[in-house]
């Protein structure tokens, strides 16, 4: 009993713990707002950073390894960040829909693109993506401000 009543002393401790115990991709993420129909219909807003993406439904996908920083877009080579899931799914997100469709997503691929926007595209393949071309859907969201 002695302890329990020392934890209620030291409600600052319980917050930082509490903090703690979240993911890490939940804390510091940027915040994009969907500005696509498809981002606005499926994703709704997203968080990311370099450890995962969380969902505006607090769906997420938790990243593994940053596998490369440059990608092709439209057959032009673009400075990005193409990410490995650590554990492959296809969340069920907004009204119901899925991130990919098609599969479970095992690569995440983000890319600023002109007017402050950034794409985030999906990937079911086994190897890191190479290009655009390989993506089962591709989001828009417009940058953190």
């Amino acid at each position: 009993m002695r302890h329990i009543r020392r934890l209620f002393h030291y409600p600052v401790a319980l917050a930082f713990v509490a903090a703690a115990a979240l993911p890490a991709f939940s804390q510091e993420a940027d915040h994009y707002s969907a500005v696509s129909k498809t981002a606005m219909s499926i994703t709704g807003d997203v968080w990311m950073d370099d450890f995962g993406i969380t969902f505006e439904n607090d769906e997420a996908l938790e990243f593994s390894d940053l596998v490369a920083d440059n990608f092709r877009v439209d057959g032009k080579r673009v400075p990005a960040s193409v990410y490995k899931v650590a554990e492959p799914a296809d969340p069920e997100l907004e009204n119901g829909n899925r991130l990919c469709g098609s599969g479970k997503v095992t690569y995440v691929a983000s890319w600023g693109i002109s007017g402050g926007m950034t794409a985030i595209a999906v990937f079911t393949g086994r190897n890191a993506p190479k290009s655009s071309g390989e993506m089962c859907a591709l989001y828009t969201y417009e940058d953190p401000q």
